[in-house]
């Protein structure tokens, strides 16, 4: 069992909240570490048809079973309940009741807006991270191919081999047949599918939404609800450009990425590594590992999400911005085994401009140097990187 470094803040959190909140990709690992964090909590799983049945006709009841709380798994199913959990919390008045978690981010949060506002603490549990990897001895090699291949989820690492076409191809049929079809009236899933996969396509650059919906045959209307589905329910998201006009960030183009790499490989019917040496988005597969690696760091740990890229008028880009206090973390992405100075050029250009402290380039190499003016750290070193900074 590969221990999750969100649980720490998870246990800590739950001591001034009546009510926590886990969401996450599916098979992310939320129900494995809701249950050894909470251990003496009952749970009940409302996937199971039963359960929620006796939730859906009888929530009191079923409530009642808990009387110093407990653990509702994919509690998106009985929307209901969460009204009948603020009574409750409202009236004990205490911490540490109910935990409750699903994967459909949307659901979750438009009835937590209306019940649970102001009671309950969010986490978002990625899948598994560089640093948890390391700790559980699973990350022995230095060749991140085979990261790219695999993925993060914690069954492909759970020391059972995986059939890797299988894995994931049951989990993109399973998340467009059970989560797909509930949150949105698709009548062509196979042109959902379609747009799915021009979005891997897309992978690492900025989003291009009249191109993306002609390649598709859709709306730009129809691309922006697919796009937002898409990201509430962990499939991928939009990086937004860093401004100093804070505003501007929300009008400008974003980055594509995927929260699950090993996902958008299959996507991209990428099957082993001869095939990923010469793929033309290698490099983008690497740079959607690293971009990742930082927003998982920030959820497991409960830090703000100020993650950004820079680029100007004269395509001057920074692949990943870390914003520190008043300064600006800079991270350069190379899938490269052998560093180049020209890696930094636009970082050493930009670095009184921005007001840059000092960053990293990020590269497939072994080797890590603590250079004047940046550190040059291979990929598997860059939760540390990140932890001390």
């Amino acid at each position: 069992m590969i221990k999750r470094d969100i649980s720490k803040v998870i246990k800590e959190t739950f001591k001034h909240y009546p009510v926590i909140t886990v969401t996450g990709p599916r098979q992310s690992g939320k129900t494995t570490l809701i249950q050894m964090t909470f251990k003496n909590k009952p749970y009940f799983n409302l996937e199971d048809p039963r359960l929620r049945e006796f939730a859906i006709n009888d929530p009191t009841a079923f409530l009642d079973q808990m009387p110093n709380g407990g653990i509702i798994d994919e509690i998106q199913h009985v929307p209901q309940l969460f009204s009948y959990i603020q009574v409750l919390v409202d009236a004990r008045k205490k911490n540490g009741l109910f935990i409750l978690s699903g994967s459909q981010q949307f659901s979750l949060q438009k009835s937590i807006s209306q019940s649970l506002a102001g009671r309950t603490a969010i986490f978002h549990l990625l899948p598994l991270s560089i640093s948890e990897l390391k700790k559980a001895k699973k990350l022995r090699q230095k060749k991140f191919e085979p990261f790219l291949l695999d993925g993060f989820f914690p069954k492909i690492h759970s020391g059972k081999k995986q059939n890797l076409n299988i894995f994931y191809g049951s989990y993109f049929e399973t998340y467009v047949e059970k989560d797909i079809r509930t949150l949105i009236n698709i009548k062509d899933l196979s042109l959902f599918k379609k747009f799915v996969t021009l979005c891997a396509g897309r992978i690492g650059q900025l989003l291009n939404k009249e191109s993306l919906a002609r390649d598709v045959g859709i709306s730009q209307k129809t691309v922006e609800e697919w796009l937002s589905i898409l990201e509430a329910s962990f499939i991928l998201f939009r990086l937004q450009p860093y401004y100093v006009n804070v505003s501007k960030r929300l009008i400008k183009t974003p980055k594509l990425y995927f929260y699950e790499p090993g996902l958008a490989s299959y996507l991209l019917n990428i099957s082993n590594e001869e095939q990923l040496s010469s793929h033309p988005l290698k490099g983008n597969l690497f740079e959607n590992l690293i971009v990742v690696e930082a927003m998982k760091h920030k959820f497991n740990f409960a830090l703000r999400q100020n993650i950004s890229f820079y680029r100007d008028s004269n395509n001057n880009e920074i692949d990943l911005l870390i914003e520190t206090g008043n300064s600006l973390l800079p991270l350069e992405i190379k899938s490269s085994q052998t560093f180049h100075m020209e890696f930094v050029k636009t970082i050493e250009n930009l670095s009184q401009p921005l007001n840059l402290v000092k960053g990293a380039v990020v590269y497939g190499g072994d080797v890590r140097q603590n250079r004047t003016n940046f550190t040059l750290l291979p990929w598997f070193s860059i939760d540390d990187f990140l932890k001390s900074n």
